[in-house]
This record gives C-alpha cells, structure tokens and sequence, in this order.
C-alpha cells in the first residue's frame, strides 16, 4: 500500500511539473499586445521618416539646378517627388521639389546640364507607398476582426464561469508543504491523540482491518474561539501522507441555489479520486447547523447543501477511504443527524488550556524571542487563567512589541505582565478624572479587593489598580489558585457578593450609586441565574429551565423557548434570582460596615499609589490572604 502511494505522489508531482511548463503563447491578451505594439511602431517609422524629411533645408528647383551647374553639389538622390543634394563644402543636405510628370533627367538636359556629369542616384520608393496604402487597409481590418474575437471570446470565458460556480473552492495541501507537525502544537493531548490514530488509519489501513476495525468517517472538533481547532487540522495536514483538502463552511454559499450542493458534490468527488484522503470543513456551523422542523420547511441554499454532505458521507455508496474533519465552536447548534455515528463517528472537546498546558504553550510561542533568564512560566501561566491558546501567543507578541517600543534588547517579566493585562482588559489610559472621580474609583475597587479576605473559598486577590484600563476606570484581579472542574454553592455566592463589593462601599461611604458597577451587576445576576435555571441551586430543587445557547463571551440564554414554563414559575425563578442577589448582597455590606476602617485605609492607598499587589494589600491591613 505504501508503494502504491509513493506511486501515486510521484505521478502527482510528475504531472504538476509538466503542467507547470507548458505555457500557453498564443493567449488573447498576448495577441492583443503584439498587435498594438506592430501597429504602434509602423505609425512611428511612418513619422520618423517624414520628420527626417521635412528637417533639411528646402530650396527651390532653380536654386538647386544652379548648384549642380556650378559644381556645388557631390551627390544627387532622387526619391519620387524629392530631390535630395549633398553639397560639397558645407557638407550638408537639402532638398527640392521635384516637377510632376517630368524625369529629373530631363530637367537636367532642359537646363543644359549633362546628366553624366552629375553623381545621380535614385531611390524607387514606389514599394513604401504601395506597402502603405496595402496596411492602411488592411489594418482597420484586422483591428476590427480581433476586436470582435476578443468580445466573443471573453464571452464564452464568461459562459464557463457561471458552470464553474459549482465546482469545489477547496485549497489542496500535499505532502510536504506543511510545516506544522503534532509536535508544534502544546497541550490538547487527547486530541492530538485522537487525530494520530486517524493519521495512522489512512497510512496502515490492514492493521485495523485485520481485527475487524472500520475506519472512522468523520471527526468534529468543538470547543471555544482560539483554543486551535484550526492549528489542529493544520497539524493533521502537516502530518498526513494523504491529499488534504480544506475548505470553509462559508465557501459552499453563493446566491445562486443549489450551488453548495454542487460544490459539495465536487469536493468529495476530487478526494474520493485522490484516496485515501482527508477533507476538512472549518466553521462547519455555517452549513451544518438544524434544519427547520415545522410545518413548512424552508428548502434554502444552506439546507440542500447539508443534505448533500450527508448523503456524501454516509449515503448509499459507500465512502471508506475519505475522512472529514470538522471544527465549529458552535457544536449545540449541528443537525443531529450529522452528528450521528457513520457520519461525525468521532466528537472532540477542545477545552481552554489548564496550568499544565498553558505553561507548554507559553514555552512554545516563547522560542526565538530574547528573554531574561529570570521570567517564571509557572507564574504567568497561574496568571492567565481563561486565556486561550490564541490570547497566549497574542500577549507574548504584545510583550516583545512592548519591549522593541522601550528600544529594549530583552523581553523581561514586566513586560509579559504588562501584556496579559492588555490582552485582557485592554491598554492603559491616562484618563484626566476629578478627584472626587478617583476617590470614589478607590473604594470601589478596594470594597472588591477587601471581599476576597473576608468571603470564604474565595481566591487570593492578585493586583488592584484604579488605573483605566479600556473601557474600566479600574480593576481588580482575582485569578483562581487552581482550575476549577466543579463550583459548589458557597464559593458562587462569594463570588456574587465579591461582584457587588464595589456597590457596597461606594453606598457605604458616600450614601450614592455610580455607574460604575453595571458590569458587576451583571455578572452577579449571570451567575444567579445559572445557580437557578441550570444548577438547581435554589429552593426550587434540583430542576433544569431551559436549554443553554451559547453566543460570544458570555452565554445567551433562551430558557423558556423550548419549554413552556407557566407564568408562575417564571415568577418564582425571578425572585429565587432576587432572592440570592439580595442575600450577598447584604452579607457583603455587613462585612464593609465591620471593617470601615481598613476599607478607608486600603482606598487612601491607591489614591496615593494607583496600582497595590496582594502582598501590599494583605500587609496594609494585617490579615493573611485566602488560600
């Protein structure tokens, strides 16, 4: 089987080299330049030879009948109704008119001047005219009947490209031109394993039939933007001996109907002639998503076109050798039966990286960058909790921009710092703010701070500042010690009084509500109602509401399109939201009440200091920080 591979690639590369050198000559554009530049140059050679013409000096005929007579002249040269003469000491030429009709010999003989005694010459141009007035016919001509090739030829061109919308778009990767191995990828272990075992079907297909193995026919990869589904195929691509063709969900789509279809036929047609080979759709969301279950369904462009991905992949031919790869971060949202065994056999979870991991990926996108040799990659990687695989390259690219705008020749820990907050919250911003601005920033921030030691399960807080940062006058960071696989009640509801840490002592100290608290007030209500509606962490049981729809950053829910919930349930889940609100929301105002003092200390702090760590903080008011 590896021979007949080999074979293969070797006709592959064969054919590519002898497509590559026949070069087509005689192509229209080609045409046309030639005959522009032909017609271009016999007009000018037509103006050269009559400006050279008219630049000599004209004389009469009697003036120039009286320079022969004295012996002026050395050379006469007749050209049809010219008379060119070279002088003898001027060494210069001129010209005269010839008379129509009457030889120059004969003006010679009539003005008693013995033609003999002349050095006569004649250039016949008789050839130029006749060659003159043959093109100045023809030439129209001929412009005309390619004008008229070249409109019907481009419209033929584009008569073949409205049949060509239905061919297949997608790009071909073989052997070699990859440069990204398994080995390049850090972490998603089991995946990588997964996809190994793919690899190794296409490359030892007898060792699995032998013990009665069927080759898996598709495998999804699902998870959130940036955790490299992507750099997962690519890797796929990098490693396989196999075609491989990649393509994007989008790429089926064009406005004429039943074009996805055809294009969808194409490209399983190209991989099932290229066998054994793999196919990957990316963003496989935009074609695969549910068809409509009503009454009247609507047969559109998307839905013929998933209709024939999955006749492709499991209809009634069968389909051994052609593998599909699919990534979507929109997996909840596929038609069942695409995700049913002998279609999507294989489903695989990208997760975010945990501590293990994202150490590997810092460590990965760090190589080639000059770094000093202090830098902590665990300490950074406890840092960036929630980032993606993409966040992680993107801060280390931030850091060594950050380092060569310093002209700095090393990237150091700062800088790598100083990126993850961009990254995260976005760049710094000298904002001018009042004082009274930045006072009540202060407490804000400080009633968060003051929270994390206070509330239990609650993780240490990591760095607090009032300087803005995007769209925040300030922040507080509280990375979690470890990742966290499962919550229990009591730390979401810390987390929910931590949130509102910030409202409880702008209300305690200056008896007002600021804006400022809108987007912590909307996380805690996030939170309570997912203690509610998909926890069940409520006094109304252990019950599920609604399904999950996940959308952007934060998740939109759609809890009562599925299921019909009478009025007064719904009632009863607002309050249970309420209800957890309000109850950390008042804990967390007796804590600020009891510890007014450290409160006021930790805020007069930043005011002077703008940015305190958590040492500083745990220092400043004598109280070891949780965890």
């Amino acid at each position: 089987m590896r021979g007949i591979l080999r074979l293969v690639k070797i006709n592959n590369k064969k054919t590519i080299k002898k497509t590559s050198k026949k070069k087509k000559l005689f192509t229209p554009e080609r045409i046309a330049q030639a005959f522009l530049g032909l017609l271009l140059l016999f007009f000018l050679f037509l103006s050269l030879a009559g400006k050279a013409t008219n630049s000599l000096e004209h004389i009469s005929l009697s003036e120039a009948l009286e320079k022969i007579k004295n012996q002026e002249v050395e050379q006469v040269v007749v050209m049809d109704s010219k008379i060119q003469l070279k002088l003898k000491e001027e060494e210069k030429l001129v010209f005269t008119d010839k008379e129509d009709g009457v030889s120059f010999t004969e003006t010679l003989q009539a003005a008693n001047i013995d033609p003999t005694e002349v050095g006569l010459l004649v250039n016949n141009q008789d050839w130029m005219k006749v060659a003159v007035d043959v093109l100045s016919m023809l030439l129209p001509l001929a412009f005309t009947g390619f004008l008229f090739w070249y409109i019907f030829k481009k419209a033929g061109q584009a008569q073949n490209s409205v049949f060509s919308f239905g061919k297949s778009k997608a790009k071909l990767f073989v052997k070699g031109k990859q440069n990204i191995k398994f080995n390049n990828v850090a972490g998603l272990k089991e995946a990588k394993e997964e996809l190994i075992e793919i690899v190794d079907f296409l490359k030892n297909p007898e060792k699995y039939r032998k013990v009665g193995a069927r080759t898996p026919k598709g495998v999804l990869l699902v998870g959130p933007a940036g955790v490299g589904k992507t750099l997962m195929a690519r890797a796929v691509a990098g490693e396989a001996s196999v075609p491989f063709f990649s393509m994007a969900g989008s790429e089926f789509m064009e406005m004429l109907v039943g074009v996805g279809a055809s294009r969808c036929r194409d490209l399983f047609l190209t991989a099932k002639k290229a066998a054994p080979s793999i196919i990957f759709i990316d963003e496989l969301d935009a074609i695969g998503r549910t068809r409509s279950a009503g009454a009247m369904p609507a047969h559109d462009e998307r839905e013929q076109t998933l209709n024939q991905i999955l006749v492709e992949m499991d209809g009634f031919e069968p389909n051994e050798q052609v593998i599909v790869i699919g990534a979507s971060n929109r997996g909840d949202l596929l038609d069942p039966a695409l995700l049913r065994p002998g279609r999507f056999d294989r489903r695989i979870i990208l997760t975010l990286p945990d501590l293990e991991e994202r150490e590997a990926i810092i460590k990965l996108h760090a190589k080639g960058k000059p770094l000093v040799k202090n830098i902590s990659w665990k300490k950074i990687a406890r840092r960036t909790v929630g980032f993606s695989g993409a966040d992680l390259e993107n801060m280390l690219n931030e850091a060594a921009i950050l380092t060569a705008r310093q002209n700095k020749k090393t990237v150091s820990m700062a800088d790598i710092e100083e990126a993850a907050l961009k990254v995260k919250l976005g760049p710094e911003k000298k904002r001018l703010q009042s004082k009274k601005d930045r006072e009540v920033t202060a407490y804000h921030e400080a009633g968060h701070a003051l929270s994390t030691f206070f509330l239990p399960e609650m993780d240490p807080v990591e760095r607090v500042s009032i300087v803005s940062r995007g769209l925040a006058l300030g922040y507080t960071i509280i990375p979690p010690q470890q990742d966290r696989f499962q919550e229990t009640k009591t730390h979401l509801v810390s987390q929910i009084s931590a949130l509102l840490g910030g409202r409880a002592a702008e209300e305690l100290r200056f008896s007002e509500m600021t804006t400022g608290a809108a987007s912590d007030i909307q996380g805690a209500t996030r939170i309570a109602r997912k203690m509610v509606v998909e926890y069940g962490m409520s006094d109304l049981g252990p019950l599920n509401f609604g399904p999950q729809l996940e959308g952007g950053s934060h998740s939109f829910r759609s809890y009562f399109s599925d299921q019909k919930l009478s009025s007064k349930m719904q009632a009863q889940i607002d309050e249970e939201v309420k209800r957890i609100v309000d109850k950390a929301y008042l804990k967390i105002k007796q804590i600020m009440k009891k510890r007014v003092v450290l409160l006021d200390k930790l805020a007069a702090e930043l005011v002077v200091k703008e940015s305190l760590s958590g040492g500083e903080i745990a220092k400043l008011i004598n109280r070891k920080q949780n965890g």
